[in-house]
């Protein structure tokens, strides 16, 4: 029998979407969880590096998420304890100009729901981004308000703002964000991993 991992990694929704991006590529689902996980992360969609790796967060980005994490590749990639599920599975592609293509949301709509019911055990939601952001949170307003207010959504969620290297000027003018949050979040992901 066939599991939504299976079923997600066969996926062929967006090939002629992502035919006509710059990148010209096939799609490549990477999924990337099992029922046990007790950590989701709830991320954007795989990169240009992703793609190729079969992987998830095989990049600078993945780097800076695991250091906020406290997690090493060990722990971050064990699949019984870390399920990664971005808002879509395929890399979207470059636009004409260079820049990342926004998670199709055809992805979201024929699979996040079904991939989360599989997760019974989930006891900390990290939202990577503003698409995980406006997809898990109601109120949600925008990036820097929602991951300021991250206290309000503790002890089981924690927004955070995408950790490319693109954001680095985010991070220097919300110096708070790796002073107050980043601490408690690895605390956070120390508690679930050793309960």
């Amino acid at each position: 029998m066939r599991s939504i991992v299976d079923d997600i990694s066969a996926c062929r929704l967006c090939a002629d979407r992502f035919a006509l991006t710059e990148t010209r590529h096939q799609p490549r689902p990477v999924a990337w969880f099992r029922p046990s996980a007790q950590i989701l992360i709830a991320g954007q969609a795989p990169g240009a590096r992703v793609h190729a790796s079969g992987r998830p967060f095989t990049d600078r980005s993945g780097d800076r998420l695991r250091d906020w994490l406290g997690m090493d590749e060990a722990q971050f990639y064990d699949r019984d304890t870390v399920a990664i599920l971005p808002m879509a599975f395929c890399f979207p592609g470059y636009s004409a100009k260079g820049a990342d293509l926004p998670p199709p949301p055809i992805c979201a709509r024929t699979w996040r729901e079904k991939a989360l019911k599989t997760l019974p055990d989930v006891r900390l939601t990290v939202l990577v981004g503003g698409a995980a952001m406006k997809w898990h949170l109601p109120n949600y307003t925008n990036v820097t308000d929602t991951v300021a207010s991250w206290r309000d959504h503790l002890p089981t969620t924690v927004p955070l703002p995408h950790p490319s290297w693109r954001n680095t000027a985010w991070l220097k003018k919300n110096p708070w964000f790796e002073a107050e949050l980043v601490p408690v979040l690895r605390q956070r992901v120390a508690e679930v991993l050793h309960d």
